[in-house]
């Protein structure tokens, strides 16, 4: 309602008091701390203005950013174009992904996990072909 979200205690711990919320790929929401978010903006800086993929990537994730805090019961409010981007609706899963959070909807959560559930290995393999774990 209200578009509020509630956080698990674990993640508004690890974001502090403020944080910033922006578009993800595939349709869900990102949440990085304030320094995580620095450094993103430092990486995407470095990306030379001049080319036409480097401009768009900027705008994507820097016009869509968003400076939130929790209230005193530990909700946040989402804006209207995050919250439709990412087509939420009443129910959300919220998941750790290595420097950021992620918001998603709990039907398009579902429906990535059904359609990448058995690339796992494949992915790993190609991503990882010289790495030992």
């Amino acid at each position: 309602d209200k578009s509020r979200l509630v956080l698990p205690s674990k993640f508004r711990n690890l974001l502090g008091s403020n944080f910033i919320v922006t578009r993800g790929f595939e349709k869900c929401l990102y949440v990085y701390s304030i320094a995580e978010w620095e450094k993103l903006e430092n990486q995407l800086k470095t990306l030379p203005f001049t080319k036409k993929d480097a401009r768009t990537i900027n705008r994507f994730f820097f016009s869509g950013a968003t400076e939130c805090e929790f209230d005193s019961q530990g909700r946040t409010c989402l804006t209207s174009p995050l919250v439709s981007y990412a087509d939420l609706t009443r129910e959300c899963v919220v998941i750790g992904a290595n420097d950021r959070i992620e918001i998603w909807d709990k039907t398009l959560w579902e429906a990535f996990m059904t359609d990448n559930n058995d690339k796992m290995s494949d992915l790993a393999e190609n991503l990882f072909m010289d790495v030992n774990f």
